[in-house]
């Protein structure tokens, strides 16, 4: 392992090759800006190059093309260009000739790479290449093989077709990451998923140019990791659902070849039920220990005053330095809720007799303990948040997940940090949420040493309601906005274009082998029932996509009876985080209420037109389909409140275009209808078209005030009238 020392060294050379890579195209006269208008074809890439142009003529790719290497070439290289031609030639049903041959009889991508790059990946690898496609053939550049690597993703989303060929647009591109810790957290605990479900993920991620994967594999619901010096602990607290240490070695292995770094979490001293069903001795209450079905924070903590844990800590620490070679371990750290603790006379009389003041001190002596055990076997500790105590090595990383204010205060300490806060897939927020959470805003107060100390930030996706057949649609395509956040430079921030090419990236995402997109459809035909017919399927995949699952954690409160091992196949379930049919409803009301003069009546009669097809689709499944099946009995009264929803909306248009204002009976009637489709009980979905609606409602209501109010002011009046809880819309 590399010390903290050199991997931080490692690290501020890399932002220094940055400053040198761009002062190198100064010199050349040749300083690339972020867009061209000239280009034929839009940008569809993802993540934003920090650097890019492209010219309007194009490079047509046919079975001719050829690949050849100049400096650097071993197995991992060779891997990556097999992996871009097969995507390639499935995409485009060529054969490419792959190596050049005497006579080049059409184009040559001629890959350069200056040296192999870190054995093991790491934090202070250069990512760093370019990328220049002329009429006549592509010269990718790189230092390292991983940098080629992350070029060579950006190539794979270059080809499109234009017209009756493929082609990739000629362009200059000059890149590397703004953050070297780029991470997606996969929670294998709560909800078991297995090898494949992690390997077509290091794909997707290797697509975004994420590098590093976070497994959390212990936790109260299971352990999930193979230790052959202490087989109880899996043996005992898995159900018999873990890795075994061949297939995390494969695991491992596959995210080389990628560019990828694994990085462990077994969490540590609570969340440790899992560890207490074999160990009861171990514990700080007297057990016994069963793994825990249900979610939440539990009671069980490990005894920190018990030297026998650790013994088995050194062993099973030990153990797991030599299977994962990434430099850090993750101990987790958080939601100790101390109840074991303060109910322990033995461990308050240990906390007074060591002058450590408070459960908060004995935490830290555990922690310093861990890092101790770590430094022998040549890791550097990592936990959440809650590790943040005086007397935690200096050399630490904190990972953020309560709020900026602790990856701050942690730079400020002089800690390395990660921020995660903002990046929780589970909770269901839309893309924009996340992609305008930046580790490092631009209102900042860290100084420009504290800012050094800002890693980067990892995506987390807990598992609690997540099985293999749906969590890439949880993760995906959403973590590409996260991804391009802690790729690009700060200053691309353009929502609307980030969604443009967010619908582009997941297509490219499904070509990995992703499944956001392909288990979508066996799970409407298992929702709808064997019997379904074309229209009534039709129906449902209408409800299903203005639907989304409830945010943050109001599904664990609307369906308390949840464990383990309920079947996660309603509604809910088929229901995506981020609707774009919604999405689109929106600006078309925004468009509609917000242009200047008249009201726009085609417009208008579009979104009649889909509110009229949102009516149809509540009312055919909620009339009979969601009747007669099981699974969508709870999608009964969703169903009905689209139904009765879509005819507010269509009122309020109308009333709009009758220019007469309604009396307050009429509006209060709709208003009821609207609020009631705020509470759907344990269906556990909202309607994101709910806000777009109120706004046509009290549009409809306070029409008279329109021609008295300049435009912006008349937004910011109806905002006011419709939220007035939320700030104005700018």
């Amino acid at each position: 392992m590399s010390s903290s020392r050199s991997s931080l060294d490692g690290w501020v050379r890399l932002r220094l090759s940055v400053v040198m890579l761009i002062a190198g195209l100064a010199i050349t006269g040749r300083a690339i800006p972020p867009a061209d208008p000239t280009m034929s074809l839009p940008n569809a890439l993802m993540p934003e190059p920090a650097c890019i142009r492209f010219s309007s003529e194009q490079l047509p790719l046919t079975g001719t093309l050829s690949v050849r290497v100049t400096g650097h070439d071993d197995s991992r290289l060779q891997a990556a260009i097999s992996r871009l031609l097969h995507r390639w030639e499935e995409r485009t049903g060529l054969k490419f000739a792959g190596s050049p041959v005497a006579a080049a009889l059409g184009p040559i991508l001629v890959i350069d790479c200056q040296g192999p790059g870190s054995a093991v990946p790491a934090v202070e690898e250069d990512e760093a290449y370019t990328l220049e496609v002329t009429a006549r053939g592509a010269t990718l550049r790189a230092a390292t093989v991983v940098g080629a690597m992350r070029g060579m993703e950006t190539l794979a989303q270059l080809l499109t077709k234009d017209l009756d060929r493929y082609v990739l647009p000629c362009v200059e591109i000059r890149d590397q990451p703004r953050f070297p810790w780029r991470g997606l957290m996969i929670d294998v605990v709560r909800h078991w998923q297995p090898a494949e479900v992690i390997k077509r993920n290091l794909d997707g991620m290797a697509l975004v140019k994420l590098n590093v994967l976070h497994l959390h594999l212990t936790d109260d619901q299971g352990f999930r990791i193979e230790s052959r010096t202490h087989p109880e602990l899996q043996k005992e607290g898995s159900d018999g659902n873990y890795f075994a240490q061949a297939q995390m070695t494969e695991i491992i292995a596959y995210a080389q070849l990628r560019g990828i770094r694994v990085v462990p979490e077994f969490d540590l001293p609570g969340h440790a039920t899992s560890w207490a069903v074999s160990h009861p001795e171990l514990a700080s209450g007297p057990g016994p220990y069963a793994i825990e079905r249900h979610w939440g924070v539990f009671d069980p903590v490990l005894d920190p005053t018990n030297e026998a844990l650790y013994q088995l800590l050194d062993d099973f620490l030990g153990e797991m330095a030599g299977l994962f070679p990434d430099a850090c371990i993750h101990i987790g750290g958080d939601e100790n809720n101390g109840k074991q603790w303060n109910s322990n006379p033995r461990l308050q009389a240990f906390i007074r007799e060591h002058g450590l003041n408070d459960n908060a001190g004995l935490q830290a002596y555990f922690n310093r303990r861990v890092a101790a055990i770590l430094l022998r076997h040549g890791k550097t500790l990592m936990g959440w948040d809650e590790i943040l105590h005086p007397g935690l090595p200096k050399d630490a990383i904190i990972q953020s997940w309560r709020g900026p204010g602790a990856i701050a205060a942690a730079a400020q300490q002089g800690y390395r940090g990660i921020l995660s806060s903002g990046y929780y897939l589970d909770l269901m927020h839309p893309a924009d949420e996340y992609y305008l959470n930046d580790p490092l805003p631009a209102t900042t107060t860290l100084t420009a040493g504290e800012q050094q100390k800002i890693a980067g930030g990892e995506a987390t996706m807990w598992s609690e309601w997540v099985t293999p057949e749906a969590i890439d649609s949880r993760i995906w395509p959403r973590a590409a906005a996260i991804a391009e956040r802690l790729w690009s430079p700060r200053e691309v921030r353009d929502v609307g274009d980030m969604y443009r090419r967010l619908a582009l990236i997941s297509v490219r995402l499904d070509e990995t082998g992703l499944l956001q997109e392909r288990n979508r459809e066996p799970m409407l035909r298992r929702l709808a029932g064997d019997r379904a017919t074309p229209a009534e399927l039709l129906s449902l995949r209408t409800l299903v996509d203005i639907v989304e699952p409830v945010k943050d954690y109001r599904r664990g409160a609307l369906q308390p009876e949840a464990i383990q091992s309920t079947p996660l196949v309603s509604l809910v379930d088929c229901a995506r985080p981020d609707s774009a049919a919604a999405r689109a409803f929106t600006e078309m009301v925004d468009q509609f209420l917000f242009q200047t003069g008249d009201l726009d009546r085609a417009l208008a009669a579009k979104i009649i037109r889909q509110l009229d097809a949102w009516n149809s689709a509540g009312r055919s499944v909620a009339g009979g389909q969601a009747r007669k099946t099981p699974t969508l009995r709870d999608a009964v009264g969703v169903a009905q409140a689209l139904a009765d929803i879509s005819v507010v909306g269509r009122d309020a248009v109308e009333v709009l275009l009758s220019g007469h204002a309604p009396d307050r009976d009429w509006v209060n009637t709709r208003s009821g209808t609207l609020a009631r489709a705020d509470e759907l009980g344990s269906a556990a979905v909202e309607f994101p078209i709910l806000s777009p609606l109120k706004l046509l409602l009290a549009a409809a209501a306070e029409q008279d005030r329109r021609s008295t109010l300049a435009p912006k002011a008349w937004r910011q009046y109806l905002h006011t009238v419709t939220f007035p809880a939320e700030p104005p819309t700018p």
